[in-house]
This record gives structure tokens, C-alpha cells and sequence, in this order.
């Protein structure tokens, strides 16, 4: 918390680029930001808003990475079985594929649908859209908690987590398939020729 109250909101944004983009700093942007939140209420707003943009730059960093690089990119880059089962979910579900991921915690391999929806050829606003939701439910629904709860929130919030995470999961997988099912019976079957953008 020292060194979080010493970077503040830049180091929430600086962080949670990294994070999405090249490195991996699994939850330690999200506590940091909790605990910042639990301290002082009234940046809430703030220390929320940043780690958003910060995800949101650092995840079309990589996207971009992958768009100009295409499939092969990244099948020289990640394994053959992961690779080819993110293609048939972004396939299926498209935006969803990036929404839904975007909002859950580790262990959920959230990058390799950033690097499918770039060597796809996913539309950079739908792109943006989708990690912007997503991102953004997650970082403000933790930071009114945190403000809510206060002092305690930190713990509440761990607890809270551990005891329902597969509760949630379930929940948002539903969510996903519900999703999919309706943007199927708006638009019809998604193409699945892989060579055409999306």
C-alpha cells in the first residue's frame, strides 16, 4: 500500500498496461486499487477511471501486435490447442468473446482472445468497445465496493471472492451463451471461414 499510495492513479494506469499488454501482474492491480479506493472514498471515481484506460491502451497494444502479424503470429507464439479453441469461441461469440473474459479475474486466459480478435480482423471499434465494458464493469463495480465497505473492503472482497468465484463464472458463462444465442438469432449463423475479417 506504501508503494500504491506513492504511485497513485498514474501508477494504477502504468501498471494495469503492462499488465494487459505485455507483462503480467495477475491481481495486483486490482487490489492496489481497492485498497487505494478503501483509503480514500472520495478519488473513487479516479483511481477507477484509470486502471480502465490503462487496461484498455495496453490491450490494443497488443491487439494491434496481432492484427499486423495475423494468425500466424500468433500460432508461433502460443500453443496449437489454446490457439484454435479461442478462434472457434471469438467465431461463435465475437464481441462477447472479448467482454466477458475481460471482466473475470485470473486464472481466465483473457490475452490469447486479445491476440485472436486481432488476427481476426475484429473491427477496432467493436474491439474497443467490448475491452472498454468489460474492463470498466470490473474496475468500478471493485471500487464501490471498496468505497462501500471501506477500511475492510480489501478483506470483504477476497472473502467474497473465494467463497462465490464459481457462482460468478457460471453467471457470466450463461450470460455468454444467452448472448450468443441472441446475437445468432439477430444476425443468423457467424461465417467460420477463418480468412475473413470480422
Amino acid at each position: 500500500m506504501g508503494v500504491a499510495e506513492a504511485l497513485g492513479g498514474p501508477g494504477l494506469f502504468f501498471l494495469s498496461f503492462l499488465d494487459s499488454s505485455f507483462l503480467s501482474f495477475p491481481e495486483v492491480v486490482d487490489v492496489l486499487m481497492v485498497g487505494l479506493v478503501a483509503r480514500y472514498p472520495e478519488r473513487m471515481l479516479w483511481y477507477a477511471f484509470l486502471p480502465t484506460l490503462g487496461s484498455v491502451s495496453g490491450c490494443y497494444a497488443l491487439y494491434a501486435f496481432a492484427r499486423r502479424g495475423g494468425e500466424a503470429f500468433v500460432r508461433r507464439r502460443l500453443h496449437e490447442r489454446h490457439v484454435d479453441r479461442a478462434f472457434a469461441i471469438f467465431r461463435k461469440y465475437g464481441m462477447l468473446a472479448i467482454a466477458i473474459p475481460s471482466i473475470m479475474p485470473p486464472p481466465v486466459p483473457f490475452k490469447i482472445f486479445v491476440l485472436a480478435a486481432g488476427a481476426a480482423g475484429m473491427r477496432k471499434r467493436d474491439f474497443l468497445i467490448a475491452v472498454s465494458v468489460g474492463r470498466g464493469l470490473r474496475f468500478f463495480a471493485e471500487a464501490i465496493l471498496a468505497a462501500w465497505y471501506g477500511p475492510v473492503a480489501l478483506t470483504r472482497i477476497t472473502a467474497f471472492v473465494q467463497q462465490h468465484k464459481w457462482g460468478v463464472i457460471l453467471a457470466l458463462l450463461m450470460l455468454m451463451v444467452i448472448g450468443g444465442i441472441w446475437i445468432w438469432w439477430r444476425r443468423g449463423p457467424v461465417d467460420s471461414d477463418p480468412g475473413k475479417p470480422l
